[in-house]
């Protein structure tokens, strides 16, 4: 029987390239947001809006992706390579045709924004880079089925080094065709978009070349007759998916609407929420990672019926948060400033009221960074154990039904302004946290 630091050192191994992966990730986005910031401010928001779209269809159809990691870990332990490609193989199924399925929103997507009520000139940007960049939702998806896949075998740092090289060439691509460097023409918009298919695009193709004929991996004959239909693994799939989605989007959904209510006070109240979180981003992507980690141990204690090894996992894990947790609290609270000013630039006259608004917020982040680390740990733990339906409410009741409200009663009807709309953030993850600790410590981790 393994002891906890056998389980600690696991749990580290398997974080490390997983947090290193999600971090690139991130970098990518950042990257976009620079590049297109050099080139033109009405380019960046046209960018920056039509992103946000994207990312949101794109969480909801990771959902499926996520589905993978736990059937492909409980296989694995149980030795079973045959249940691993059934059930990886209808994720890239089902990923593929909600991509393709999706494909509608993105041409037409300009008059959605002018619904919203977006500037004409900013939505037609919008659709110009929504219509190229759509076309790599297939790909986008298919790194999120093979990232799960691979992690759940215990080849992480493969996905590592592939969303690093990623990160590479989109930097790259973005600085040809945005420009016109190279004797290339300059695209502007539609030079970012050209430079999303291209990054996902190869990074889908590294992805299934290491997924079919990598070392070990052939065994798994992943790609072999896929065309063929396998109902009983594809409901499996979807069962275990479309909750997965539907959580991320309602939490994705409750910093949007975070967003707006700050910009309902002032616009040098939303930059400085837009600071805030983007640094709080950052943090939240280690946890994200240990909530993979978390995610695939489980998975495979749940294979197995493992209930020590189950427990032991996710305390494991919960102490790697935890760490991370206490190390973020201390940045948010004793080096604000410096965090803050790469952000903005020092010759902006609204630098010190920025300045003074986003450094309330990360005190206010430092509060719920706890709450946060514990519900996405305990999400992870209970996809481990395909755990997603009773989740997913307890997220959308966390999230919309006691942080929404709470965060606009503090900051409006009781005048706390944006630290009133933050600690409502607090309520609401902390009140999911404590509900999705409860689900699993009484529930999957005390199984006889």
């Amino acid at each position: 029987m393994k002891r906890f630091s056998d389980h600690l050192r696991e749990a580290w191994a398997l974080s490390l390239p997983l947090v290193g992966s999600h971090l690139a990730q991130i970098s990518i986005g950042l990257t976009d947001t620079v590049m297109m910031g050099w080139y033109g401010v009405s380019e960046l928001a046209a960018v920056a809006l039509a992103s946000t779209f994207f990312v949101v269809i794109f969480l909801l159809g990771s959902g499926f992706a996520k589905a993978v990691m736990p059937l492909v870990a409980a296989a694995t332990s149980n030795g079973d390579a045959i249940q691993v490609r059934r059930a990886t193989r209808m994720g890239i199924w089902i990923s593929t045709l909600f991509a393709l399925l999706t494909l509608p929103f993105f041409w037409f997507s300009g008059p959605v924004f002018l619904f919203l009520g977006q500037e004409v000139q900013l939505s037609a940007n919008g659709q110009d880079y929504l219509r190229i960049t759509g076309w790599s939702m297939p790909a986008a998806l298919l790194v999120m089925v093979l990232g799960s896949h691979l992690s759940a075998l215990g080849r992480a740092r493969v996905l590592l080094w592939v969303t690093l090289a990623g990160a590479v060439v989109n930097a790259g691509v973005n600085w040809v065709f945005i420009f016109g460097n190279l004797g290339m023409p300059e695209l502007g918009v539609r030079g970012a978009a050209l430079a999303s298919i291209t990054t996902h695009g190869a990074m889908a193709l590294l992805l299934a070349l290491y997924a079919g004929f990598g070392r070990g991996m052939r065994g798994y004959a992943l790609f072999a007759r896929i065309w063929r239909a396998d109902p009983e693994a594809f409901t499996q799939v979807f069962r275990l998916g479309w909750p997965i989605g539907l959580t991320m989007l309602a939490e994705v959904g409750l910093f949007a609407a975070t967003s707006v209510m700050m910009g309902w006070i002032g616009e040098r109240e939303l930059a400085a929420h837009s600071i805030a979180l983007q640094i709080s981003s950052i943090t939240f992507m280690v946890h994200i990672g240990i909530s993979s980690a978390a995610t695939v141990r489980a998975g495979h204690a749940w294979g197995r019926r493992d209930t020590y090894a189950l427990r032991q996992g996710a305390f494991a894990c919960l102490a790697l948060s935890g760490v991370m947790v206490a190390l973020t609290i201390l940045a948010f609270l004793w080096l604000p400033g410096p965090m803050i000013r790469l952000f903005i630039d020092p010759r902006d006259p609204a630098l010190p009221q920025i300045l003074a608004i986003a450094t309330g917020l990360l005190a206010m982040a430092a509060l719920f960074q706890l709450a946060d680390a514990a519900q996405v740990v305990a999400l992870g733990l209970l996809r481990g154990v395909q755990d997603t339906r009773v989740p997913m409410i307890q997220a959308v009741l966390a999230y919309w039904v006691v942080g929404l409200p709470a965060a606009y009663i503090l900051g409006f009807p009781l005048g706390v302004a944006g630290q009133g709309i933050w600690l409502g953030l607090a309520i609401g993850l902390s009140f999911a946290g404590l509900m999705m600790m409860t689900r699993f410590w009484r529930g999957p981790a005390a199984f006889a």
